[in-house]
């Protein structure tokens, strides 16, 4: 397997993108970017009505994420939830990209999503996230691993995947 330098944490909301993404940038001595604070304005003020963004509204943000990997040695937090999303953001980034999956049931996702106070992304959002999610197809580079496990051992799961 090839050595890769951009890996994106994705998933619904919820499901732990940051504080994995934290972590496993830690782990592997890398930078860590918060890829909601990329998102325009917009996006947010959209997102903080209880209205699901649209390609439309993502492609300018899903660039940004590309922009933000294309130097390497990065970890950003990015739902990704569809293929066409991280096809743009791999293209956007010049070189192979890494999704790290995280998969979660529902009831787990919603109780997380409602035990962050002050958040943009309100508990109304999870099941639009959930119908638009196109989990990794066998041909993308991604890992997957499940949140009902601690984030050390999701992180551990994940690094003991690569090379």
């Amino acid at each position: 397997m090839m050595r890769v330098s951009r890996f994106v944490v994705m998933g619904v909301s919820g499901c732990g993108k940051s504080s994995i993404g934290t972590g496993f940038a830690a782990a592997r001595g890398m930078q860590f970017t918060d890829g909601d604070h990329l998102h325009p304005p917009a996006n947010i003020a959209k997102m903080s009505l209880g209205e699901a963004l649209n390609d439309d509204d993502r492609a300018p943000w899903l660039d940004l994420v590309g922009a933000a990997l294309a130097g390497g040695d990065q970890v950003i937090a990015c739902s990704a939830l569809k293929r066409i999303y991280r096809d743009q953001i791999t293209r956007r980034a010049g070189a192979p990209v890494m999704f790290l999956f995280l998969q979660g049931e529902r009831d787990i996702l919603l109780k997380r999503m409602a035990a962050r106070p002050g958040h943009f992304m309100p508990t109304s959002l999870l099941d639009s996230q959930l119908a638009t999610l196109e989990p990794p197809a066998a041909d993308e580079l991604h890992l997957i691993q499940n949140i009902d496990q601690t984030p050390a051992e999701i992180i551990a799961g994940f690094q003991g995947s690569l090379p």
